[in-house]
């Protein structure tokens, strides 16, 4: 989930520290600028790994995942406050789009297999078999407990957990004085402040379907949070079919309303996480609309044609445009 990247750090004298693991499915970077004390790295990577611990949907030690493989009869779980959080947020974007985004898609989403060497489309038999299993009006969450209405119901993070885990990332780094800092969680970028003397970093936007280093825009961002998702991240081409995973929860198969894009400029990653999705979801129109309804939040659709649509005030953040 994710496809924003650092273009450039204007700064060259300064030497960052920085550390790489793969975790969350992906390959988490935290590059710290004018900041010497490597034991806030590992750190973060230490926290990161927690969190995957607690959220994943395999992982067998996680609240999620015990969740998920719950004997026949048992609805109520309780779960810790992290979790409790995550959720939360999951089902606030799930109201939001009005289902279009959807924590419970994990049914649907267990058929598809993007990874595979020969990757298929699942039969239609057992889409349908799948789809009436989902519905996120079937997770009730008060407080820490959480409340399930039938047997079938699972939860996929997938599309939420890596902006969450940003966030408490980069709270981590502040509360030991870091001041300048990226957080890169496969593409969900996080900055701390801007480059070292204070310019705004430099993020690269990926151009669909190309390579890391051709960018569809170049952004200025300081101490904000920019994710992507889009349909070239995890995909296959079957029949001239281009199947993603963004998947459509009422159809079961990869929404398809001529969008390849979207990118979320946003203060929280865990937002900006969300929304990606689920404007993606919505298509540009009704996902624009969404967007322009947050305060300090901006997106960057694209659409099949190539062509870049802004909400209000994102153009703001164009290098070579007056704003941040």
């Amino acid at each position: 989930m994710g496809t924003a990247w650092l273009a450039g750090c204007s700064r060259k004298e300064v030497a960052p520290v920085r550390r790489s693991s793969f975790l969350l499915n992906t390959f988490v970077t935290v590059t710290l600028y004018e900041y010497s004390d490597e034991t806030a790295l590992d750190g973060c990577i230490q926290l990161c790994a927690d969190y995957e611990k607690l959220l994943s949907k395999t992982m067998e030690s996680s609240e999620i995942y015990k969740m998920n493989h719950r004997a026949k009869g048992e609805r109520t779980f309780t779960v810790s406050d992290k979790t409790a959080q995550v959720l939360a947020k999951g089902l606030e974007y799930c109201r939001l789009s009005d289902g279009a985004f959807d924590i419970t898609i994990e049914p649907l989403s267990s058929l598809w297999d993007f990874t595979a060497q020969e990757p298929q489309i699942p039969s239609q038999a057992d889409i349908d078999g799948n789809i009436q299993k989902v519905g996120y009006k079937n997770v009730i969450l008060e407080g820490n407990t959480v409340t399930f209405l039938n047997d079938e119901t699972a939860i996929d993070l997938g599309a939420i957990a890596k902006g969450f885990i940003a966030d408490e990332m980069k709270t981590y780094l502040e509360e030991r004085g870091v001041t300048s800092a990226l957080i890169n969680l496969g593409g969900n970028l996080l900055c701390i402040g801007g480059e070292p003397g204070g310019a705004p970093f430099k993020v690269g936007i990926q151009k669909p379907y190309a390579s890391y280093a051709d960018t569809a825009a170049s952004l200025k961002v300081r101490d904000l949070s920019v994710v992507s998702s889009g349909v070239y991240e995890r995909h296959f081409i079957k029949d001239g079919v281009n199947y993603h995973h963004i998947l459509d929860p009422r159809t079961g198969y990869p929404y398809a309303n001529g969008l390849t894009q979207v990118s979320i400029i946003s203060e929280k990653s865990v937002d900006g996480d969300g929304l990606s999705t689920a404007c993606f979801a919505l298509g540009l129109e009704k996902g624009k609309r969404l967007i322009e309804s947050m305060d300090n939040t901006y997106g960057i659709f694209i659409t099949e044609d190539g062509k870049l649509h802004f909400t209000e005030g994102a153009e703001s953040f164009l290098y070579g445009r007056p704003g941040v």
